[in-house]
């Protein structure tokens, strides 16, 4: 199948749906599904951007422009995950709680205001990671179109591209909780520490990097090629008093360099099946309007 092929079959498979709540974020993929949804020709679409102390303020703000741009209703809606101690005590699972009070939170709004579908923007690597918050999305009832359509990020990035679409090289930003290591505890002042060392660093002109979070410790990762920023003794020493100033004692340089998804290095015993997150493959099929949600 050619990527138009697939193109195709997406906008197909959305024209189909109707009326849509779109889970947004402003990530590559979510904000390419919001796209094709544009022009699928669907009578309605809601976008919804879950907002916490998770979300880095820029993805609010670029959320907000992109669904003004598209002239497409755009809502936000306060989550409290932190208040869930399953997720603020950060368990490799820790995404299943998140998604999970999101989801929820679309459900009642897709009732209450009667939308067909709820749409995510999972795509078909994601099949093959670790995605505890796709367990979130089936118990839920919610659909992946770019992942029915067999649209890799490659692709996804490929027709962004071709759509002049702004985050066709976006780097992936994942929400600020995915700093901090399995098993150390989240707190909105750690998220807020960490989202400031991230802001501050990008300020210096590294567009693509991490800042782990180890209680005392700064890890920052970079891609190894900008390792030669960080050797001029200005902002070197810029970079160490401000994190410090903020509440790190040690501020470190990964000599492995950027790797998303660092935290999962961690994990050695996971089975074959929650690895490709829960069962993932078998989300493609006849379209079914929302479902009442299953237990657990």
């Amino acid at each position: 199948m050619t990527l138009d092929d697939k193109f195709n079959k997406l906008k197909e498979n959305l024209k189909s749906m109707d009326r849509v709540i779109i889970a947004f974020s402003g990530g590559v993929d979510s904000t390419f599904l919001l796209k094709a949804a544009s022009q699928a020709g669907l009578s309605e679409i809601l976008a919804v951007t879950g907002v916490s102390e998770s979300l880095p303020q820029d993805e609010l703000s670029f959320a907000r422009e992109f669904t003004s741009s598209l002239d497409v209703k755009h809502r936000t809606i306060v989550t409290e995950e932190l208040k869930d101690t399953n997720y603020a005590n950060n368990p490799p699972d820790r995404c299943y709680y998140c998604k999970k009070d999101l989801f929820s939170r679309l459900r009642k709004i897709a009732k209450e205001e009667k939308y067909s579908f709820i749409l995510d923007g999972t795509n078909a690597d994601d099949a093959y990671e670790w995605r505890p918050g796709r367990r979130a999305a089936q118990e839920e009832g919610v659909k992946s179109p770019l992942l029915d359509a067999s649209l890799s990020k490659k692709e996804i990035r490929d027709i962004s591209r071709r759509f002049g679409l702004p985050t066709w090289d976006k780097p992936a930003t994942p929400c600020l909780s995915s700093r901090f290591q399995y098993g150390q505890r989240i707190t909105a002042e750690a998220l807020e520490r960490v989202s400031r060392a991230e802001v501050f660093i990008k300020k210096i002109g590294i567009r693509e990097f991490r800042v782990r979070d180890h209680s005392e410790v700064a890890r920052i990762e970079v891609l190894p090629e900008e390792f030669r920023i960080f050797m001029n003794n200005t902002v070197r020493n810029e970079v160490v008093s401000f994190l410090k100033s903020i509440g790190y004692k040690y501020v470190t340089l990964d000599l492995q360099g950027f790797r998303s998804g660092s935290a999962n290095e961690v994990l050695t015993e996971i089975n074959s099946k929650d690895s490709r997150g829960q069962g993932v493959e078998g989300s493609s099929g006849n379209l079914q309007r929302i479902p009442e949600p299953s237990n657990p």
